[in-house]
């Protein structure tokens, strides 16, 4: 049986992960946060918005493998493992 993924989901967060690690890669060269230019600024803003993001979509996920899975106690072994 094929798995059916909702692309969007991963797609979503798949940027949401790019935008952190450009986060990150920027803490770690030296630059202030404020940023000496426009983008590192727009970067630094939006990723205050990564990880409510991460959480809904991992939450998300969480309640579609659920549905596929039929009972919360499944779903609750298979999150707890």
């Amino acid at each position: 049986m094929p798995s059916r993924r909702v692309a969007s989901i991963d797609i979503v967060r798949g940027a949401v992960m790019v935008l952190m690690a450009i986060d990150h890669v920027r803490v770690y060269s030296g630059l202030p946060p404020g940023g000496p230019t426009p983008g590192i600024f727009f970067t630094r803003w939006i990723t205050h918005f990564c990880a409510p993001a991460f959480v809904f979509l991992a939450g998300t996920a969480a309640y579609l493998h659920g549905e596929k899975l039929g009972s919360r106690a499944a779903l609750s072994k298979f999150l707890l493992v």
